[in-house]
């Protein structure tokens, strides 16, 4: 086999990957909706997934050779850490979970594809090197995202937005820009402090340091709506497995078999469009949800296209520069 043929199958290999882990992240949208139509308090929906993830990966840490270098981070910066996991697990997950029963789970996971591009419009309140720009090129695709989130929203409005419409897709996208930044804000740390740690690592560490908050809202939860049902619980199981622990590992599997090749990883990259795709085909399955049609259609669409076209700028002969880098984005839990 030549070389080049050995490549092909490789990147062959990491998209399929990634494919795979957009359907299991599709998951988080298609169960917080089914969570929802039970009547499930958003509260009870948001913790229970997170709560549930730390065990899950507690034996993924022990093959890795263990939890202590998590551990020794978080006990030397604490505030840092419950600062980071704050914003990108808790705030991002609770508001993700109160839109969740605001449509369909093709509009929310449609609209949260924003999150693509947010953590290149937070890089001028992260960065004081050349990071902080944003290029023209982002700013264009940027632009074409939040327009399909846009038709999205007025579509299956049919035209106008009410207020519990607004609110919804507020929490959207402030779940869409929290979930970057908290990310970003870690790696910051990591860079300042010089403490080694990789993609699952750092995925550990934010769901141990979030814990004690995913207990206030526990407790939240447990006053405003009493416990929860067994269904409930299972559902968020399902969310915490599939998107917190198979997703996560097979995206970075398929990231790190191509970490080297611009190109391909700009194509696993590409794979989260399909999340859309996904989620209208298990809510039109397995929820009974409606397909989308007309502008609601037309805006999915140029959501899928705009993550197609932020993959190719990544993808580019500069994306082996910091500056274009620094545009890819996070993902994980």
């Amino acid at each position: 086999m030549t070389m080049p043929d050995a490549h092909g199958r490789v990147a062959l290999a990491a998209v399929g990957l990634a494919l795979l882990s957009a359907l299991f992240f599709t998951m988080t949208y298609v169960l917080n909706r089914a969570s929802a139509s039970t009547g499930a308090h958003w509260a009870w929906v948001a913790c229970l997934r997170y709560l549930i993830t730390l065990p899950l990966m507690l034996p993924l840490m022990l093959v890795r050779g263990g939890a202590r270098p998590v551990l020794r981070a978080i006990a030397a910066h604490p505030w840092a850490w419950l600062r980071c996991a704050g914003i990108g697990f808790v705030l991002f997950y609770v508001m993700l979970s109160y839109a969740a029963a605001s449509g369909p789970s093709w509009l929310v996971a449609g609209s949260f594809q924003f999150t693509v591009i947010a953590g290149l419009l937070c890089a001028p309140l992260l960065y004081r090197d050349q990071r902080r720009r944003i290029p023209l090129a982002g700013l264009g695709v940027a632009a074409m995202i939040l327009a399909g989130v846009l038709l999205m929203q007025f579509g299956h409005a049919s035209g106008a937005l009410d207020r519990a419409a607004w609110i919804a897709l507020g929490c959207v996208l402030v779940a869409a820009v929290s979930y970057p930044l908290g990310n970003r804000l870690l790696l910051l740390h990591l860079e300042r402090s010089g403490e080694p740690l990789d993609a699952i690592q750092r995925v550990f560490g934010m769901t141990l340091a979030s814990q004690p908050l995913w207990l206030l809202v526990l407790a939240y939860a447990a006053c405003v709506a009493g416990p929860p049902t067994v269904a409930q619980v299972w559902l968020g199981a399902g969310v915490a497995l599939s998107a917190g622990v198979i997703a996560t590992i097979l995206f970075f599997q398929a990231t790190g078999m191509v970490r080297d090749r611009p190109l391909a990883l700009g194509a696993v990259e590409a794979m989260q469009g399909a999340e859309v795709v996904f989620a209208v085909l298990l809510g039109v399955l397995l929820l009974g949800e409606p397909w989308p049609t007309g502008r609601t259609a037309l805006g999915a669409l140029v959501v899928v296209a705009g993550i197609v076209a932020f993959a190719w700028i990544v993808a580019r002969p500069a994306a082996g520069s910091r500056e274009v880098a620094a545009l890819r984005t996070d993902k994980g839990a």
